[in-house]
C-alpha cells in the first residue's frame, strides 16, 4: 500500500524546500539525537527522515545503509499524515499498510516502528524521527522521551 498524501501536500511541500533540511549536509547534532533515540528505544534502527516529492531523504540515521529511499516505501510517510501523533506499528508484518513493503520483507526486515512527526513552526510536518526493530514489540511502546527528541530535532531543522 502507498502512502497517501496529505490533504495540504502543496504547502507541506513547500515548507520543505523552504526549510533547506533536504540540502543540507549531515548536522552533527541531528546524529546525535538519532543515537540518543536508537540507545534510548534499544532498538537497531533510527533515523531523522524528510520527505520529500518522491523520498525519503535521512538527514541522519543509525542502522541503514542508503541515504534515501523512495517515498512510496517510507514508514514515515504514513507518520506525517497526521502532525499531532506518533505512529506506532506493533508488528508491520500483521499491519496491511506495510505486511507488504519491501523493508519488512527483506532487509532490514523491519517489524516495529515508532515516528513522531518533525513539525515546523506552521504546522506542516517535515519528516519523523523514527525508530525501527526487527523483532515485533508490544502495543505499550512508550514514546514520552522519543517526543522529546523530536522536539528537540525540530528545533534543529528550523535553525
Amino acid at each position: 500500500m502507498y502512502p497517501p498524501f496529505p490533504e495540504d501536500e502543496p504547502a507541506r511541500q513547500r515548507a520543505v524546500d523552504a526549510s533547506g533540511i533536504a540540502r543540507r549536509p549531515g548536522n552533527p547534532a541531528l546524529q546525535r539525537i538519532v543515537e540518543q533515540a536508537a540507545s534510548l528505544a534499544g532498538a537497531p534502527i533510527a533515523a531523522v527522515s524528510v520527505i520529500d516529492r518522491s523520498r525519503q531523504w535521512f538527514a541522519a540515521k543509525v542502522g541503514i545503509d542508503e541515504s534515501e529511499k523512495p517515498r512510496s516505501e517510507s514508514f514515515c510517510a504514513f507518520a506525517i499524515l497526521r502532525p499531532g501523533e506518533p505512529l506506532i506499528v506493533c508488528d508491520a508484518m500483521r499491519d496491511p499498510r506495510f505486511a507488504q513493503n519491501p523493508a519488512v520483507l527483506g532487509v532490514p526486515h523491519v517489524r516495529f516502528y515508532a515516528g513522531i512527526p518533525l513539525v515546523n513552526r506552521s504546522g506542516y510536518a517535515l519528516g519523523a524521527l523514527c525508530v525501527a526493530d526487527t523483532q515485533p514489540r508490544r502495543d505499550d511502546f512508550d514514546v514520552y522521551d522519543l517526543t522529546h527528541l523530536a522536539r528537540e530535532a525540530e528545533r534543529l531543522m528550523q535553525q
